[in-house]
């Protein structure tokens, strides 16, 4: 079997699906799931890399795993496809009908971004337009492999993606994705009303093919996958940072995808990519705009060219978001055990004196005045 194959078999899909529905007795296998996945409720502990080496994540990154080797070879059929229902909010699975199956699933969130890495033997999944309108939280959903290929198909369109490529579609509406051969696939789910509300007509742009010319839907393809093998040593206001770029570089390669890319679209990514750097490196107390210039390999006048629409520069952000991340910190009764200059130092100001002085000048009150007040209104 091979990708070439793959739109012949893709043909009888929703045919078979209903087929091997009606052969699943899975229900029983409710209460073997090691937790509530409709609702990615997550163990710290669990944590998958890519080619399923164990990785230690985090305190707060939330994370989670699967794999059919805990489950007996002649059930791991139906607790797969249970276990995607379940995870993906009623999405049917189905095997090629095929009796043998081994699949994993390991899944971390950046902020509200989820991405999953997904090893599996082939099979095919579907949405209707019914559970699709039923969906607890709209997301749009991106697959890229790592190994062998997919066919994403939605709005009468399909578009077949195989590494360094990637296609993305809508979740609130009907579609179909076939794997006819063993994959390593990257999933990632974005929020939908984080790109509509940035004015982007979605619906032209689903099921279509990215990434394979080069240029930004290759930076975010490099993007996403890096994330995924970095979030588990990441913080979480790290991992919203990180969140937050795939969300503007995907919406990037959208503009792209529909001509109205331009120049500018480049300055966006460099400030994106800034923007990433430092959101993964504010506990260090060297992190400065040389030090992110050299990182990133431009200069330091390509660093101010892309944050010249930003009121502070690329040192005010790199202020700005060290003293976001106190805030957080003080606001959050789990550290309540830990002491201002303990919080401070750890997002990587050096001098308390200093601290004092830029966090009274932008928040307007002294840092102790500012935790005792959020104290309070946590009581």
């Amino acid at each position: 079997m091979s990708c070439r194959d793959a739109p012949a078999l893709a043909a009888g899909f929703a045919r078979d699906c209903r087929a091997a529905a009606r052969r699943r007795a899975c229900r029983r296998m409710h209460s073997r799931l090691p937790f509530c996945a409709r609702r990615l409720r997550a163990f710290p502990e669990a944590g998958l890399g890519h080619g399923g080496e164990d990785r230690a994540v985090t305190p707060g990154i939330s994370a989670s795993a699967m794999s059919t080797d805990q489950v007996a070879p002649a059930e791991r059929a139906g607790y797969w496809g249970d276990w995607i229902n379940r995870l993906f909010c009623g999405l049917k699975s189905d095997l090629y009908g095929d009796t043998d199956f081994e699949g994993r699933m390991s899944t971390l969130r950046a902020g509200d971004i989820v991405l999953t890495r997904l090893e599996a033997n082939r099979h095919r999944v579907m949405r209707s337009s019914s559970l699709a309108r039923s969906t607890e939280t709209p997301y749009l959903k991106i697959v890229a492999p790592w190994v062998g290929c997919a066919g994403v198909g939605q709005k009468g369109r399909e578009a077949w993606v195989t590494p360094d490529q990637w296609s993305i579609y809508d979740t609130t509406d009907s579609y179909a994705v076939a794997n006819p051969v063993r994959v390593e696939h990257l999933i990632v789910m974005v929020p939908k009303e984080r790109l509509v509300e940035r004015g982007v007509s979605l619906e032209p742009l689903m099921a279509r093919r990215l990434g394979g010319s080069g240029g930004i839907a290759r930076l975010a393809l490099e993007t996403m996958r890096s994330a995924y093998r970095e979030l588990p040593g990441m913080s979480e206001a790290a991992a919203r940072g990180v969140g937050d770029a795939i969300t503007q570089l995907v919406h990037l390669s959208m503009l792209d995808l529909a001509g109205i890319g331009t120049a500018m679209t480049q300055k966006d990514a460099l400030r994106e990519r800034i923007k990433q750097h430092v959101g993964e490196r504010l506990g260090d107390p060297g992190l400065s705009v040389d030090s992110v210039a050299w990182a990133l390999n431009c200069s330091r006048r390509h660093l101010y060219n892309a944050f010249s629409e930003e009121p502070d520069g690329v040192a005010g952000y790199i202020l700005r978001r060290r003293l976001e991340a106190c805030c957080r910190s003080f606001d959050d009764r789990a550290n309540s055990h830990r002491s201002i200059t303990e919080i401070a130092l750890g997002f990587g100001f050096s001098s308390m004196a200093h601290f004092s002085r830029v966090f009274r000048a932008r928040v307007g009150v002294a840092p102790s005045d500012y935790r005792r007040a959020a104290g309070s209104a946590a009581a």
